[in-house]
């Protein structure tokens, strides 16, 4: 079965790595650098396809590897308040109940609120995003407006208080290392933010592709959507799957759409 494949800088990673159903970009720009074509699915995150060797073309300049992961150290504590984006943002989605939501980051993780809400919007705006179903609308809205919902971009430190707060334990190894949605919060840890996960960091795959897929993950616990299973070896992972922890044979995928119809697994 063909499946769609448009991301940031993506196709660097098919050729350099393995395959990975990226990032489709909506309607804000992304910020790791312009979109490529589609490129054919080639291996899995388990079982990568081998390195082909290229032969440069004088006539067009090499594209740059695709970023996997932010450098330098993320503060692990920041201030513990927030500082909310007072951008109102463009009406995603055809038809449907609209959901309002809110963008908020906490003061001293050294992130910009507006950058952070433009990724946001961008992953929310795909055709193959939640308002892909058409039974759904999403905005924006500044942090002193009425909302639904908000998603915050928090320290490790302050997220597992938060996600703590609301019955989820995001602790891995002893450390706060997941997202988690608590009611009425989508709370996104800036450590898996800045660099998000050693299996998709090994075979290439774009941060850009890891932060579309944590929020769609977590803005689908927010619209009701629970935990799903790997449907099967190099097949992609649905979207509810938990591939911040792993993929158990399947390829990572941001999208709870695929070839405009509803992709889901096995519940968990």
């Amino acid at each position: 079965m063909a499946y769609a494949l448009v991301a940031s800088a993506v196709a660097a990673v098919v050729v350099a790595a393995a395959a990975v159903l990226p990032a489709r970009s909506g309607t804000a720009p992304t910020a790791t650098g312009p979109t490529t074509t589609e490129p054919a699915l080639v291996g899995s995150l388990d079982n990568p396809a081998p390195l082909a060797a290229a032969t440069p073309s004088p006539s067009v300049s090499a594209s740059p590897a695709p970023l996997l992961r932010m450098p330098g150290p993320v503060p692990s504590a920041g201030r513990g308040t927030f500082g909310y984006d007072d951008r109102t943002g463009p009406l995603l989605g055809r038809a449907g109940p609209l959901r309002r939501y809110r963008v908020a980051v906490e003061s001293g993780s050294g992130e910009d609120v507006r950058a952070f809400g433009i990724e946001v919007e961008q992953a929310l705006a795909a055709p193959d995003s939640w308002i892909g179903s058409g039974r759904l609308r999403l905005r924006q809205v500044p942090g002193n407006a009425p909302y639904d919902f908000t998603v915050y971009l928090a320290t490790p430190r302050t997220a597992g208080r938060m996600c703590a707060a609301g019955g989820v334990n995001i602790r891995v190894g002893g450390r706060p290392y997941t997202s988690c949605r608590a009611p009425g919060k989508v709370i996104l840890n800036l450590d898996r933010w800045r660099t998000s996960v050693p299996h998709f960091v090994e075979v290439g795959v774009p941060l850009t592709v890891y932060r579309t897929y944590v929020v769609n993950h977590e803005v689908g616990h927010e619209l009701g959507h629970r935990h799903e299973r790997c449907p099967g070896r190099g097949r992609p992972a649905p979207v509810m799957m938990q591939q911040t922890l792993f993929l158990k044979g399947c390829v990572a995928n941001p999208w709870p759409h695929l070839d405009g119809r509803r992709y889901k697994g096995p519940p968990l």
